[in-house]
């Protein structure tokens, strides 16, 4: 399973998907906003995005912290 999460600094979605990552020994990768893209970036990867963090599993797409949750805990 390869996990990204979309994120940006000080916000708390962010940091509890990195969290629960980290609690069930699944290995991620982290990308921070204005660092490692852009808006724009973010917009052609996450079409509609209106919120933080953005997450795909295996390259598609699932939604934020709590579809996170959803798969993860499962």
């Amino acid at each position: 399973m390869n996990i990204e999460i979309w994120g940006k600094l000080m916000c708390d979605f962010c940091d509890a998907s990195i969290k629960l990552c980290e609690e069930k020994g699944v290995e991620y990768d982290y990308k921070i906003y204005e660092i490692d893209f852009t808006k724009e970036e973010i917009l052609e990867e996450f079409v509609g995005a209106t919120t933080f963090p953005q997450i795909k599993i295996d390259g598609v797409p699932i939604g934020g912290y709590q579809e996170l949750e959803e798969i993860l805990c499962r």
